[in-house]
């Protein structure tokens, strides 16, 4: 891992005399210092007028201290007062310097990871290894997609042509494309055209999907429910907004490329969408999809048409879609069926509608899926509409989205040459002990929970010892045997063609999703989402917590950092994904990550007692930018990890402090701050965030997460540790009379 932080400069000192610059003039002195003497830079700062000297033999003088200091001092506003509101004291600073990129419509500190770890998958993937060097096939073919991705002179070559042939010789046709002159088939079968659809892994309409079952996770089963929308919610449907015109827009602007007769475009257009306005209000949204989970019907491939009355054919779409897997589905198959009363209600509405607005609306969806491998002028139809919906100015680079694609499709491929080149070793072993020491305070939680009987304490910490840990990469990643790999990627075989490489690719996701229900469960697997990303996972089916390469980097973790830094960096994830097993969802898995009742029932009730004060509490956050209110209901889960992750996180480094006295020094420019007060300082810092209107509705509407100043303000607002640590009274702006907790 290099030293460097993503969002440091080297700069000269600043022309201005105030504490802050002072603090800056200091580092400077540091920096100074270890070039010459310590004697030396102290002397020139009491020249320079300090009233007091720091204690040097108190100080972290390592190249990452200082620029920790640094990074910190650019966040800090201290014109704030921390009582108040800790995420302002903390981010202030970095909120009036922070600049939203043109092709993104919020910049935090995950986003300038992602930066600098798409920086490096750029290098990665364009730089030839050595003459003579023997890559792995996988690695070969990983680079072919870059390529291919790049060379936009061949995708303006191939043109739509590609799209339009499957469209028109596999689909029935776009009616949009044709006006009046396109004719129902005599043998329009919607169940048809959606499996033709999903041989190229769209879940349009309905979604099909193999999952761990939840009874028992030692097996596959099939998952049936609702599709996706093009406008993701409900609730983007229910008004007519800036957002609604620009997707209707893209839809005309997209048809109208490809046609010279846009006589009926405008009348297909909304059409179109009021099929899809319809069908939304039947989407079930995230908080529905919890608070409805007793709707959920668990029965068996043969069992199916009993299970739930409908005209559409599940079971034999069921048997069809598998077959893309080569799997043949027995009676005996599970399936459960989750949203059961969207299936019904949409199957009747497309029942009403004329084939041609149904056509018309499956083929906008597959081509809406399929404008970014197309060439510039269907691209920058898809560009306009971002630039509403997601609050953008500007598209991405052309490297950053061949990079972003390849690492989406075939992320351990370029995990393997990461972790070689950028990763350091280092960062396991010390992960390992964060882990251990705050699986230890969590369980120490666990026992002072009074509300909890005996039985379902025990067994709650039995669940906490359970969990099992994926921290860095898969062993395999940095074996010389790269038989795994290959494996992994067997069918990846890319040539020239970017547009396709991409329909082969969505052939072959399609096939692969179907095809893991015959394979067995390996529950200590390290999952679906690769080393490189920015990014932190607990998975209840296998009570196991994953920690990738790219999230254990600076600010977050530093092999060289003070403990408080790493505590409060990504010591506070750690802490968040391991009390996902026990918010409202994580909960209902037991150690082994069987979907089983294991806790009383009288748990159960003060359990909900202490969720509701939670989502009461995130409720009534006003996102002042957009007068909009979190759904607190939707983002419970998350709120119960974060408050639980910065406790558990908190207790953890107070033991490792009270066994390693004296040890943490403190960061030059900032040593009026206790390393307690520091450990908050740095987990502020990582939820320092800035954002578009348009992102800030879109996170609202559809996020489980909180926006992230409520992931600072929230949790800190119910720890009494907080309060002691900075001299908080209860009732200031950051700290709750009446605090909840779960944990």
């Amino acid at each position: 891992m290099q030293d460097e932080p993503i969002n440091s400069r080297e700069r000269l000192l600043p022309a201005t005399s105030s504490p802050r610059s002072y603090n800056r003039w200091l580092i400077f002195l540091i920096l100074l210092l270890l070039i010459s003497t310590i004697v030396l830079a102290i002397l020139f700062g009491l020249e320079k007028g300090k009233k007091k000297t720091d204690n040097v033999e108190d100080l972290c003088l390592t190249p990452y201290c200082v620029k920790a200091a640094d990074y910190l001092l650019d966040s800090i506003d201290e014109t704030v007062n921390p009582c108040e509101d800790f995420y302002h004291f903390t981010c202030g600073s970095w909120l009036k310097n922070a600049h939203i990129p043109e092709d993104s419509g919020v910049q935090n500190i995950f986003n300038l990871l992602d930066t600098q770890l798409d920086t490096n998958i750029i290098d990665l993937l364009s730089t030839r290894p050595p003459n003579g060097t023997v890559e792995p096939n996988a690695i070969i073919n990983a680079r072919n997609l870059y390529d291919s991705c790049m060379n936009e002179a061949g995708i303006e070559t191939d043109g739509v042509e590609p799209i339009l042939s499957i469209v028109n010789n596999e689909l029935g046709g776009w009616p949009i494309l044709q006006g009046p002159t396109w004719r129902t088939p005599p043998n329009f079968n919607l169940s048809d055209l959606l499996l033709k659809l999903r041989k190229y892994d769209d879940g349009i309409i309905f979604s099909v999907n193999t999952a761990t079952n939840q009874q028992n996770s030692s097996i596959n089963d099939i998952e049936l429910g609702q599709g996706t929308l093009g406008l993701q919610e409900t609730e983007y449907y229910n008004n007519e907004t800036d957002i609604t015109r620009a997707y209707r827009q893209f839809m005309h602007d997209l048809a109208s490329e490809l046609t010279n007769d846009t006589g009926a475009i405008d009348t297909d257009v909304i059409a179109m969408y009021l099929l899809e306005k319809n069908i939304s209000q039947y989407h079930w949204t995230e908080a529905e999809q919890s608070r409805r989970d007793n709707e959920t019907i668990r029965t068996t491939v043969g069992n199916l048409p009993q299970s739930f009355e409908v005209d559409f054919d599940f079971t034999n779409f069921l048997r069809q879609s598998y077959l893309l897997g080569n799997v043949t589905l027995v009676d005996t198959d599970i399936v459960t069926v989750s949203e059961a009363a969207y299936l019904v209600n949409v199957t009747a509405i497309l029942d009403q509608y004329p084939s041609r607005v149904v056509q018309n609306y499956l083929i906008w969806r597959f081509m809406m899926n399929r404008a970014s491998s197309m060439p510039r002028r269907i691209r920058s139809t898809r560009e306009q509409f971002d630039r509403v919906f997601k609050g953008t100015t500007a598209e991405s680079t052309r490297a950053k989205t061949c990079a972003n694609y390849v690492n989406d499709n075939m992320g351990f491929a370029v995990s393997r040459l990461y972790i070689k080149k950028y990763f350091d070793s280092d960062a396991r072993n010390q992960s390992k002990e964060i882990i251990k020491n705050i699986r230890s305070s969590m369980d120490s939680m666990l026992q002072q929970a009074t509300w909890m009987d005996d039985d379902s304490k025990s067994k709650a910490r039995d669940k906490l010892q359970a969990v099992y840990e994926n921290i860095g990469y898969p062993d395999y990643l940095d074996s010389d045997n790269t038989t795994q790999l290959e494996k992994m990627y067997a069918e990846y075989v890319f040539q020239t063609s970017y547009v396709n490489n991409v329909l082969q690719m969505q052939k072959v996701k399609a096939r692969e999703a179907f095809r893991t229900l015959r394979e067995p469960v390996d529950h200590r697997a390290w999952g679906d989402l690769p080393p490189t990303v920015v990014n932190a996972f607990y998975e209840p089916s296998t009570n196991a917590i994953s920690f990738p390469a790219g999230i254990l980097q600076m600010p977050y973790f530093n092999k060289d950092a003070p403990k408080y830094l790493n505590y409060g960096g990504i010591g506070m994830v750690i802490g968040h994904e391991i009390t996902h097993g026990f918010d409202d969802d994580g909960r209902q898995y037991d150690k082994d990550g069987d979907r089983i009742p294991w806790w009383s029932n009288n748990t159960i009730n003060q359990f909900n007692e202490r969720k509701q004060c939670i989502i009461d509490q995130y409720s009534n956050y006003t996102v002042e930018q957009i007068h909009k209110n979190l759904n607190g209901e939707q983002t419970q889960g998350e709120n119960i990890a974060d408050n639980g992750g910065i406790k558990s996180s908190f207790f953890a480094y107070q033991n490792w402090a009270k066994e390693n006295a004296n040890v943490d020094k403190r960061l030059p420019g900032l040593n009026k701050y206790s390393q307690e007060q520091m450990f908050f300082i740095g987990y502020a810092h990582g939820w320092c965030a800035k954002f578009t209107d348009a992102y800030a509705l879109n996170r609202v509407l559809t996020d489980v997460h909180s926006l992230a100043q409520f992931r600072v303000l929230g949790p800190l607002s119910n720890f009494a540790e907080f309060d002691r640590v900075f001299s908080c009274t209860p009732g200031q702006g950051n700290s709750r009379i009446n605090k909840c907790a779960v944990w």
